[in-house]
């Protein structure tokens, strides 16, 4: 049996498949936060659900229970859906949204590149973010895992190495072995902020980047204002601080010279735990001088 029901069957003109599945790397919450403003701004219709009950492991991603003054008023489960929409002149895509699989990856990925073939998509391209050297204070650069050289030399970071692959990687891979052109997209999100701290420029990397290689036209919402927020609130937090001061002018140094700064040890740069833990008490502190 499919691991999904399928919703809708709309006549789609060579989509381009966006996955954004929670789970894995994503520093900065930077594609969960772009895939969210995604099907915000655009109108979605789902056209596959899949099944969770044989997907996921609900201990390790528990439902979401409301109570309201001392009654249940029901849960929330963790979902996984297909969604169709259109870009804002009229291109169309598929949107992979929702929760990663804890089990039968393969099956799924399978699945998903079937409904991809189905469709008639036209590209694949995944969407994640990870920490790194890198400035809050400059636009964030996007690395890539293409399929093809090709894909690979389109304007984006390109590195050797081995890593643990989530499912995105999978479905990438699966599409190119069947036809469908593959990258995933790869923001890098400067390492000194905690994992669980939404930084929106690297949504707007992310969101630009996709709009380029999967050529269309796509909205930010009220990213750049947000973007703009956050980088004035760590700024004057950094100013604080002499030796975050220090640290951030050589991160500059390193990007202007597109390369990874070499002047300290990982182990001198302040931690996201000591900078969170600043931005906390300033934030209070902030607070405290309104009231």
């Amino acid at each position: 049996m499919p691991l999904y029901e399928l919703i809708e069957q709309p006549d789609l003109d060579d989509p381009v498949l966006v996955l954004a599945v929670e789970g894995w790397i994503d520093a900065g919450l930077a594609a969960a936060t772009a895939a969210d403003v995604l099907s915000d701004q655009l109108d979605t219709i789902t056209v596959a659900r899949f099944s969770t009950d044989d997907l996921l492991d609900y201990r390790a991603r528990r439902p979401i229970a409301h109570l309201e003054n001392g009654v249940l008023r029901g849960l929330t489960w963790p979902s996984l859906e297909l969604r169709a929409a259109a870009d804002l002149e009229g291109k169309e895509l598929l949107l992979l949204v929702g929760a990663e699989p804890d089990r039968l990856w393969q099956q799924f990925t399978g699945e998903v590149v079937d409904l991809a073939l189905d469709f008639g998509a036209r590209m694949c391209v995944g969407l994640g973010a990870y920490p790194f050297a890198a400035p809050h204070t400059r636009p964030p650069r996007v690395a890539c895992t293409a399929s093809t050289p090709s894909l690979a030399d389109g304007g984006f970071l390109r590195a050797s190495l081995d890593f643990p692959g989530g499912i995105q990687a999978a479905i990438e891979q699966g599409c190119h072995s069947r036809g469908i052109g593959s990258v995933g997209l790869w923001a890098q999100i400067p390492h000194y902020l905690p994992p669980a701290m939404p930084f929106p420029a690297g949504s707007v990397a992310l969101i630009e980047a996709l709009a380029r290689i999967g050529e269309l036209s796509l909205p930010f919402g009220d990213l750049p204002g947000r973007a703009e927020a956050t980088r004035n609130r760590l700024d004057e937090l950094i100013a604080q601080n002499p030796e975050h001061v220090a640290m951030l002018h050589q991160l500059e140094t390193a990007y202007e010279e597109a390369a990874a700064p070499r002047s300290f040890a990982p182990e001198d740069l302040p931690t996201g735990d000591e900078l969170v833990a600043e931005l906390e008490q300033f934030l209070r502190d902030q607070r405290g001088g309104e009231a």
